[in-house]
């Protein structure tokens, strides 16, 4: 029975947007496939690790006959990737097998009922959406990431912080070690809303997420998280957990202040941790009267050292850090200078962008 015709490009699109969720090895097998389902001229893909659940929705011919089958993600997107580009594809269906035609190739893959695909129940409870485009949020999200920590037994720093009050929406992550916090305005004023996303829903975002101003609609219920965008629905689950007080970790004021170029600082960061501590990647910044040291040791009493100039009449400072830390948030920004805000040898430095309050980025020291 033949279930759809196309070509390749307009189906290996949705299914690639679906199929970055799909773990490989399941102990539901059917976790391991794709729900692909037809009703009327709707061709739609949908994959969950019972964390999250993407769904994307093609148009197709109204007149072919509707069907819901799932089917091995990875198999079924690794053939289509391996024909070539705008190749009709044919999909026929019999016996609990699917068999994916195109020119002389043919492919038979075994299938599962669609009737036992687990679905995320629909959110109920929300206090109704907000709306923000894809480009601001894709950079909001990409000003913050970096910073959330990876496999802490502290799960919630495993996340990603939302907070939405009044007409703000702002996104915070940490690590424990360095902490950064984006905020953007809304056209509307909101309830006050708070949710931790999990790591993997931010990261499947940042794929899906296009630099345009096509509208994302973002709902949040008691346990799940929504975003509508494009032809896309992600539904999350929400991180069960009491995220740290951010406005605590923020340094109110910084008595010593530079302002330097972005791209200046983060090459010559690059260039002194080639000679960095490979398990401490310790760097000491030295403040003197207008000049910015840059130094860097390892085991082997190797030497990395770089001069910058600045506008500083402060007290000297030497001051240690984690030089990855810096090193990542430059590489996140995208303006041509920063400031950085310290204040002395055991407190925070705070890194700002000049004349823009909306961002903050708060890193620990560490003693070298």
């Amino acid at each position: 029975m033949l279930l759809i015709q196309t070509d390749r490009d307009s189906f290996v699109k949705p299914l690639q947007a679906v199929t970055g969720i799909v773990e490989r090895r399941h102990t539901l097998p059917i976790l391991s496939n794709v729900l692909i389902e037809k009703l009327n001229d709707r061709l739609s893909f949908m994959a969950t690790d019972l964390e999250i659940q993407i769904t994307t929705t093609t148009v197709c011919d109204a007149e072919q006959q509707d069907f819901a089958i799932t089917v091995s993600a990875k198999k079924l997107q690794d053939i289509c990737r391996a024909l070539p580009d705008n190749m009709p594809i044919k999909l026929e269906g019999m016996d609990g097998r699917i068999q994916v035609k195109a020119g002389k190739s043919k492919f038979s893959l075994q299938t599962l009922p669609a009737d036992d695909f687990p679905r995320l129940t629909a959110i109920s409870d929300s206090m109704g959406g907000i709306l923000i485009s894809q480009k601001v949020l894709k950079e909001l999200l990409s000003l913050v990431q970096y910073a959330m920590a990876q496999q802490d037994i502290r799960y919630y720093l495993n996340g990603l912080l939302v907070v939405i009050e009044g007409n703000n929406l702002t996104v915070v992550a940490t690590d424990g070690h360095r902490l950064s916090f984006a905020s953007t305005p809304l056209e509307s004023s909101h309830e006050k809303q708070e949710v931790i996303l999990p790591r993997k829903t931010i990261t499947e975002l940042n794929k899906l997420l296009t630099d345009s101003d096509d509208v994302v609609r973002l709902e949040i219920g008691q346990n799940q998280a929504k975003f509508e965008f494009s032809n896309v629905i992600l539904i999350s689950k929400i991180v069960d957990g009491k995220f740290p007080d951010y406005n605590r970790v923020i340094p109110a004021s910084t008595e010593k202040k530079i302002s330097l170029s972005r791209v200046t600082l983060l090459q010559a960061l690059q260039r002194a941790s080639i000679l960095s501590n490979e398990k401490f990647r310790g760097v000491r910044l030295v403040l003197t009267k207008d000049t910015l040291s840059i130094i860097c040791n390892n085991n082997e009493q190797e030497e990395a050292q770089e001069e910058l100039e600045i506008e500083y009449a402060g007290d000297p400072l030497d001051i240690g850090f984690n030089i990855t830390y810096l090193m990542d948030v430059l590489n996140n920004l995208d303006c041509p200078n920063v400031e950085c805000g310290f204040g002395d040898a055991n407190s925070s430095a705070l890194f700002t962008i000049p004349g823009n309050n909306n961002f903050k980025y708060v890193v620990m020291p560490m003693r070298i």
